[in-house]
């Protein structure tokens, strides 16, 4: 059927998922037998197959119960791939910034809608751990947890996902910044006030304040750190 490098193998790979010939959790024939079927090499399926597996496409496994499969999950691709972007200034970090403040904002007035005692609990224990935390990069896993555990408590899979992305994009920058800010202490004070802000108004209920105070928040500390 194809003859050539992996990118043959890769189109048809993905036209089976396009048109829903194959869906998640589905397994894929196996290297022989794709070669087979499309007339390939073997080294050009498995190249096909690994830029699947980078693209959080394609699963594969050994044993019993394994193969190559489709999956429903994007898992780190995603942020992998804005990460290098981000990187190699195909993506502003000013680009990254609004599109941040998009998503975080929606993902704020969601949260507000199904913060429960639960939840709310459960991002209090996030701010304890940071009013005691002084070391940068364990603040910053944790202010991470705080704003993806927002982003979890809504409906939208997307907006959880794109800004998990986000978040894992400008981690290493952040990081960076904050661990040559001579004013850490005090920027770590006014972080963990805005959180706390945040947090009152999902408590409230108050999704359009949740979203503002989220907004306030991100463009604070951004001019902040990397003007």
């Amino acid at each position: 059927m194809t003859t050539g490098g992996f990118e043959p193998v890769l189109d048809f790979l993905t036209g089976e998922i396009l048109d829903g010939r194959v869906g998640p959790g589905d397994r894929l024939p196996t290297e022989r037998g794709l070669a087979t079927q499309l007339g390939a090499s073997r080294s050009a399926v498995r190249e096909a197959i690994k830029v699947l597996q980078a693209q959080g496409v394609i699963t594969s496994h050994t044993g019993p119960g394994g193969g190559t499969r489709v999956t429903a999950h994007q898992g780190p691709a995603l942020g992998r791939m804005l990460k290098l972007h981000v990187a190699l200034d195909a993506i502003s970090f000013e680009e990254v910034t609004e599109t941040r403040v998009v998503l975080e904002r929606a993902a704020a007035r969601a949260a507000a809608e199904s913060c429960d005692d639960e939840a709310a609990a459960e991002l209090e224990g996030m701010l304890e751990q940071m009013r005691v935390t002084l070391e940068a990069d364990a603040y910053n896993r944790l202010d991470t947890a705080f704003h993806v555990a927002i982003a979890g408590l809504g409906a939208n899979r997307l907006v959880r996902d794109v800004t998990v992305a986000i978040r894992e994009a400008v981690a290493r920058p952040i990081l960076q910044a904050e661990q040559f800010l001579p004013e850490w202490e005090e920027f770590r004070r006014e972080l963990n006030v805005e959180h706390e802000g945040i947090l009152q108004a999902l408590r409230a209920g108050d999704g359009n304040l949740a979203a503002d105070r989220c907004e306030a928040h991100i463009r604070s500390a951004h001019h902040t750190l990397l003007p």
